[in-house]
C-alpha cells in the first residue's frame, strides 16, 4: 500500500510516525518546532490528533466521567474526563497550519479522529490517511465513517481480544477501506515497560492471520521495544515524541525526545540495511495473546466508546442522532448497536449524560 509517496509493506522500508498527541501543551510554536524536529530527526510522518472535549465525551461530573485508578499516572487520577481533553487536545485552528508546514518541510501529516465531525475536518484538509487510536478500535461508528473515505487506514489493537481485531477489520473493509495497517499497541503507559506485558508475536499474527501490513504503537518509556519490534517485521512505528520531557504533560513519562527519535530512526535504517543486529528475548516475543495485559490495561477500557444520552430525553421521545451521542466512557450500549438504537422511543425519562440501555429503550 502507499500513503503519499511512501510505499509500506513487504520489502519496505519501515515507516516511523512521531506521535504528537498533547506533548505541544496547548501551545502553537511548540507544536511547530514539533514537526520540525520529527522532520530533522528522520521520521517518515508526523501524527495529529483531532477532538474537542465536546466531540470525545460530554460535560458531565456523573460518577461514569471521573477518572481515578492507583495504576494510573498521578496527572490522570481524580479527574474529570471533559477537563482532561480539555487539556489534552490540539485546537483545530492549528491543524491546516501544521499540515502546510509538513508539507514544505517534505515529512507526511495525518491525524486520529475521534468523531465523525473530525473525519469531515481532516476530509477538507486532504490528509492522506487515518489512523484509528486503540480506544476506538471498537468504535463502529468512527470505523465505518473512515472506511468510506476509501483512504488507507492504520489501526491500533491495544488489548482488543480476537473477536475485536476481527470485528474492527471486518467493519473497515465492508465499508470500503482496502488498506489496512494493523498495530500491534501495548498501552501501559510506563516509563519502566515490562518486557513479558510486550507480545511482540502479535506482530506476525495480525499479518499472517489477520490479512493485514502489520506494526507497533508503542506506549512505554524508551526505544528499545519498539526497535525489537521491527526485528520481528513490523513494517509501522509508532511513538509519542517531545521536545523535552522536563516540560512535563500528561504524556511525558512514555514520550520520547528528538535525539532518541533520530536514534531509532537511524538503527532500524542500519537494521534493514544489515549493519545491526537486534536480539529479541523469548520473553518479549511472548506468546500470541489478545486481550489487556495488565491492571492499567483493564482499568483503561472503560475509556472505550460507547452510546450515551446526548441532552435529556422525555419518556415516548424518540431517540435519535440529535440526542444520543457516542462518546468514551464505556459504560453505554457498544456503538456497534447504534443503528438499532436511532428510531426507537424511550420507556422512561432519560437524563443527559446517562449511559444507555436496553432497559431503558421500547
Amino acid at each position: 500500500m502507499k500513503i503519499a509517496n511512501k510505499i509500506i509493506g513487504s520489502g519496505s522500508r519501515c515507516f516511523i510516525v512521531a506521535e504528537l498527541s498533547g506533548n505541544h501543551h496547548q501551545k502553537y510554536e511548540e507544536a511547530v518546532e514539533l514537526v520540525k524536529a520529527a522532520k530533522e530527526s528522520g521520521a517518515d510522518a508526523v501524527k495529529l490528533q483531532t477532538y474537542t472535549a465536546d466531540t470525545i465525551t460530554l460535560n458531565s461530573d456523573k460518577k461514569w466521567f471521573q477518572f481515578g485508578g492507583k495504576d494510573n499516572p498521578d496527572s490522570w487520577k481524580n479527574r474529570i474526563l471533559y477537563d482532561l481533553y480539555t487539556r489534552g487536545n490540539t485546537p483545530w485552528d492549528w491543524q491546516p497550519k501544521l499540515k502546510k508546514l509538513a508539507d514544505e518541510l517534505g515529512i507526511i501529516l495525518f491525524s486520529s479522529p475521534f468523531d465523525e465531525t473530525a473525519v469531515d475536518f481532516l476530509e477538507a484538509m486532504d490528509v492522506p490517511c487515518y489512523k484509528i487510536a486503540a480506544y476506538e478500535a471498537t468504535d463502529f461508528i468512527l470505523l465505518r465513517k473512515v472506511a468510506q473515505t476509501g483512504k488507507p487506514v492504520i489501526i491500533s489493537f491495544g488489548y482488543s481480544s480476537e473477536e475485536e481485531v476481527q470485528f474492527a477489520l471486518d467493519t473497515l473493509r465492508a465499508n470500503g477501506a482496502k488498506d489496512i495497517v494493523a498495530l500491534h499497541c501495548v498501552t501501559g503507559y510506563s516509563d519502566q515497560p515490562k518486557l513479558e506485558d510486550m507480545h511482540l508475536r502479535n506482530i506476525q499474527d495480525l499479518r499472517d492471520r489477520f490479512g493485514a501490513i502489520s506494526g507497533f504503537s508503542d506506549n512505554n518509556a524508551g526505544i528499545d521495544m519498539p526497535l525489537m519490534a521491527a526485528a520481528v517485521g513490523a513494517k509501522v512505528i509508532e511513538k509519542h515524541f517531545i521536545l523535552d520531557r522536563k516540560m512535563g504533560g500528561p504524556d511525558e513519562r512514555f514520550s520520547i525526545e528528538p535525539k532518541e527519535l533520530k536514534e531509532l530512526v537511524a538503527r532500524i535504517r542500519a537494521l534493514e540495511s544489515g549493519e545491526e543486529k537486534v536480539v529479541v528475548p523469548g520473553s518479549v516475543l511472548g506468546k500470541i495473546y489478545y486481550g489487556p495485559v495488565s491492571a492499567i490495561e483493564k482499568y483503561n477500557m472503560r475509556l472505550r466508546r460507547s452510546l450515551f444520552a446526548g441532552r435529556d430525553i422525555k419518556k415516548g421521545e424518540l431517540l435519535t442522532k440529535d440526542n444520543v451521542r457516542d462518546v468514551r466512557p464505556a459504560f453505554g450500549l457498544e456503538t456497534k448497536y447504534y443503528d438499532q438504537v436511532i428510531g426507537k422511543r424511550a420507556i422512561k425519562d432519560i437524563e443527559f449524560a446517562t449511559p444507555l440501555s436496553w432497559e431503558l429503550i421500547k
